[in-house]
């Protein structure tokens, strides 16, 4: 591996998608001194609201590509689902990080699993659902399982449980009769991830395990370091991020979730090929958060390893928090020591959006815990 060409600050770096999480990679960009250019539709982006250069177009208009060629010198995506193919006619004309081929295994279930047997980790006993057919051959030990699209589903979207063999029909008719993977649900104690960041020479670098509760499908709250994973876990979880991060030849941030079985053993669930929810709680807990190392790996700047000042919990804020137009009275949080709001500046409150998080930093994870737990219960976030 060679060290990429650097980008010195004063570059414009590109980013497809307009959302919170490319907010907040144009924030970390800033902070080093460089310009930002934002792909996205929409005129109140999160991400366009903040960037220098805001492009009102689609990441798959021809435009969109030819702009960020001729006035970005890298481009980075915050937002699993843009197309594969649109990186690699990128990658024709400037660097594109992460790249097109790992990206293209993230998002697909069938090729995420095989690239995790390929590296020796394990996951969910699982099977390929391509058509109808696909039923008679199941094996019912995969059952009681989960039903997923084989692509384009995240938070929950494009899942359905499944208990027994004549309620599969009919749940993959419910997701759109689409190739699907069915996996054999698992006893799980509870669910970790891994957040790294890899440079175009190997350098690699990674946080210690979040561990994260999820609500109808949703991160509701992280707590790091993970409590109740021992070291022996946590280093198994971080080697097989790390190997799975190698073989793709990852570029980048990536997220690796999995889960914690009653056993203890670890069993890989799914990929994220940005930044995560999970490790924002980074920004205030770390003495640099996962979206400087991901201005760092696209800029080729060196990936010095992190360092954890202060434990840390972290609330996602969804839009069910707002009655209407009143916003939550974010005075009652704010009053509480080591409390960091983070809002994203979306304009309209819905069910199920992420609106913002919070996170509250101690000196321990248990009084971190003890004051979002006050927090929690003043903006009505139920009890975990």
């Amino acid at each position: 591996m060679t060290r990429a060409r650097v980008l010195a600050p004063g570059a414009t770096l590109g980013v497809l998608g307009g959302g919170q999480l490319g907010r907040m990679f144009v924030h970390a960009a800033q902070r080093l001194g460089y310009r930002c250019m934002v792909v996205d539709p929409e005129a109140d982006s999160p991400a366009g609201s903040v960037a220098e250069q805001h492009l009102r177009l689609r990441y798959t208009d021809a435009r969109a590509l030819d702009a960020l060629a001729a006035g970005a010198h890298a481009v980075t995506t915050e937002f699993e689902n843009v197309p594969a193919e649109v990186l690699r006619r990128l990658a024709e004309r400037l660097p594109v990080a992460p790249g097109a081929a790992a990206v293209a295994v993230c998002q697909d279930r069938g090729l995420e699993k095989a690239t995790f047997a390929r590296c020796g980790v394990p996951c969910a006993p699982h099977a390929a659902i391509e058509n109808a057919a696909a039923f008679d051959a199941l094996s019912e030990g995969l059952l009681p399982g989960i039903l997923k699209t084989a692509q384009l589903g995240y938070d929950g979207k494009g899942q359905r449980r499944v208990e027994r063999v004549d309620e599969l029909a009919a749940a993959w008719r419910e997701l759109g009769g689409v190739r699907c993977v069915l996996e054999r649900r698992l006893d799980l104690a509870c669910e970790i991830s891994v957040v790294l960041a890899r440079g175009a020479d190997g350098e690699l670098v990674s946080f210690a395990p979040f561990r994260n509760l999820h609500r109808d499908g949703i991160l509701a709250v992280t707590q790091w370091p993970a409590p109740g994973i021992d070291a022996a876990a946590a280093a198994r979880a971080d080697a097989a991020a790390r190997a799975i991060a190698t073989a793709l030849d990852y570029v980048g941030v990536l997220c690796v979730e999995f889960f914690v079985l009653r056993d203890g053993s670890l069993c890989a669930n799914e990929m994220a090929p940005r930044p995560h929810n999970s490790a924002h709680c980074t920004i205030d807990g770390a003495d640099a958060s996962q979206f400087d190392y991901q201005v760092r790996a696209l800029a080729g700047l060196p990936l010095p390893a992190p360092r954890m000042h202060s434990p840390a919990v972290m609330l996602n804020l969804l839009g069910d928090l707002w009655r209407g137009d009143r916003a939550p009275r974010w005075e009652r949080v704010l009053e509480l020591p080591g409390v960091h709001l983070h809002l994203y500046g979306k304009t309209q409150a819905r069910p199920g959006r992420k609106m913002g998080h919070l996170s509250v930093t101690a000196s321990t994870l248990d009084a971190a815990d003890a004051v979002a737990r006050q927090a929690a219960a003043a903006l009505g976030i139920a009890p975990w």
